[in-house]
């Protein structure tokens, strides 16, 4: 079925839903998943931002068996709507809440006021919203994620692998977005990662202040990488290009630097010869793992109003190995750090104020706390 794009204008008062649909699905058909419906919610960046939008599509493509490049149910089971600025969220929310889904999806904190507003007015319609801890409502479900537990264990790879590299006295960086909460939660994980395996290893750290700044990330990883910076791992939304795009150009030269992706899988981005990638490893948010956990949930009906944090015993969080440059050696090793936080074995600190009052910590980092 064609994609769409169209207004449609209300007869009683006037509402406008813009976005990309594949039909106004209200019934799906029976089989393994129980024969409800799902329309997922996105900000500008649609389904193809290779991050938490396209993570949630796949979630859903998974649940009702189909595949990105064969979504027969869509159009009859789910669909997506692309909500080209933010004042079409409260008329997209309650435009698909009219058509009788089952289960509304809708992908980041930019929904949360939104949400917020719609969801009290229809209690008995069924909301999931990711990455967000503050959206309360008994019809609303809350994915949250323990970003602090993925970024150990790229930390911990960066470091194995300048340990690997012989590298003396290597130094790490970390280039965040805007300062927030959540961010610190990718911060101060990734240090203990890396202080885990080198106790003594110097961080440094910056913040860009925007999320769609690349150039600014790029030039403080050009001068990260020029002073002796090893590894820069970047939580920075788009901002975070500019990072891998240095360390593409440091690679290319000869130069042994690399950077570490986010959210997704980013070694594509990395690519500077064939299959050699500058991104060493990436922290995952397994969001398509929350979005199967939701979409059980209504067809057994079990869902509630809830917040769940998806941490490394959900699977909600992870880290990638596609970059043959890690090596079994160092994903072994990882493999051990991974099992040893699900047992509880290593406890992470997810805030700024708690990791400071670890053994060696910086004392001095930009991170905030909310």
């Amino acid at each position: 079925m064609k994609k769409l794009s169209f207004y449609l204008i209300l007869a009683v008062g006037t509402v406008v839903l813009m976005g990309t649909l594949a039909g106004c699905p209200k019934k799906a058909a029976s089989g393994t998943s129980g024969g409800i419906t799902v329309r997922l919610l996105t900000d500008a960046t649609g389904i193809d931002d290779k991050s938490y939008n396209a993570a949630a599509w796949r979630g859903i493509l998974e649940f009702y068996g189909d595949t990105w490049d064969n979504a027969q149910k869509r159009g009859s089971a789910y669909d997506v709507v692309t909500a080209q600025t933010q004042d079409l969220y409260i008329p997209n929310l309650r435009q698909t809440t009219d058509e009788g889904y089952d289960l509304i999806v809708a992908t980041g904190f930019t929904w949360a006021d939104a949400l917020s507003e719609v969801a009290k007015g229809n209690l008995r319609q069924k909301y999931m919203i990711v990455d967000t801890d503050w959206v309360n409502g008994p019809n609303i479900m809350q994915a949250a994620y323990a970003e602090h537990e993925g970024s150990f264990l790229v930390g911990a790879a960066a470091a194995l692998k300048a340990k690997e590299d012989g590298i003396s006295n290597p130094r790490f960086g970390f280039i965040g977005g805007v300062p927030s909460g959540l961010i610190t939660k990718f911060e101060v994980g990734y240090v203990q990662g890396v202080l885990s395996v080198i106790p003594n290893a110097q961080i440094v750290d910056y913040y860009v202040n925007s999320w769609g700044e690349p150039a600014l990330a790029k030039t403080q990883a050009k001068n990260w990488y020029d002073s002796g910076v090893y590894a820069i791992y970047s939580a920075a939304g788009g901002s975070g290009n500019g990072t891998i795009a240095q360390a593409k150009e440091y690679r290319l030269a000869g130069k042994n630097v690399w950077a570490i992706g986010v959210d997704s899988d980013q070694f594509t981005e990395g690519l500077y010869n064939d299959n050699e990638s500058a991104v060493l490893t990436s922290m995952l948010k397994l969001v398509e793992n929350s979005l199967l956990y939701a979409l059980n949930a209504v067809r057994d009906g079990s869902y509630k109003g809830e917040l769940i944090t998806f941490d490394l015993v959900k699977n909600g969080v992870g880290y990638s190995i596609t970059n043959p440059a890690l090596g079994n050696a160092i994903a072994t090793q990882l493999n051990t750090l991974k099992q040893k936080i699900i047992k509880g074995e290593i406890v992470i600190a997810s805030s700024n104020a708690a990791a400071k009052k670890l053994p060696g910590f910086p004392q001095n980092l930009k991170a905030v706390d909310d």
